[in-house]
């Protein structure tokens, strides 16, 4: 990922991460081409380490069926992408008119080793740490469901986790463009949820009060 030093904020990729877990999972087909799958990832954080997520792990499962499943084990390291809010931003939000469009985002992206995880209690684990990131109060149904039911399920998918090799954060914002930070702040408090997201990030990193 292109990266000027302006736009690297590896502090943030925890939150990035688990504010926008829906990430593309990228490994090469038999053929060398890239193979991609989408898929939410739970983060789990080292918390000996405050700021750092490289020292975390990132846990998620594909359907069996999935041929990833089989270039995971086959090629064990990947990369991974995680969107974070992104939105057009106009020219209007500068004091002079020599300017062009952008586009504002956050993006982090993880080479991460894989390793399966084997066994119904260890895929069973998973399922429970995403039901509780996203629907606590499923975590009681499918603690009811029938055994005969949830075994095929867990038997249907590969579950893995992945330590990260490297990664890159990317919180693009204009930050190196003091003049327009007002301007800009008040158009995205004012468009759709994407841009009320970029605004919450210009306050995050100090760019506007």
């Amino acid at each position: 990922m292109y990266l000027p030093k302006q736009f690297d904020h590896p502090a943030h990729a925890r939150t990035i991460i688990r504010e926008h877990p829906f990430a593309s999972l990228i490994s090469n087909d038999d053929e060398g081409f890239p193979f991609v799958t989408h898929l939410p990832i739970k983060l789990e954080a080292n918390e000996n380490e405050a700021l750092d997520a490289s020292h975390d792990l990132l846990l998620g499962h594909v359907a069996k069926g999935n041929p990833h499943a089989k270039y995971l084990q086959q090629r064990p390291e990947v990369l991974l992408t995680f969107m974070g809010p992104q939105a057009y931003m106009s020219p209007a939000v500068y004091p002079d008119l020599v300017r062009v469009p952008t586009w504002s985002y956050l993006a982090v992206h993880v080479k991460a080793k894989v390793r399966i995880l084997e066994g119904e209690e260890a895929k069973d684990a998973i399922l429970k740490q995403l039901i509780s990131d996203h629907e606590p109060a499923y975590a009681h149904q499918w603690r009811q469901l029938p055994h005969s039911y949830t075994e095929p399920m867990l038997n249907a998918i590969v579950a893995f986790e992945m330590t990260i090799l490297s990664l890159q954060t990317k919180v693009k914002l204009n930050q190196h463009r003091p003049e327009s930070h007002v301007a800009m702040h008040a158009a995205y408090e004012a468009g759709n949820p994407a841009e009320k997201d970029l605004a919450l990030w210009m306050r995050r990193l100090g760019m506007v009060a």
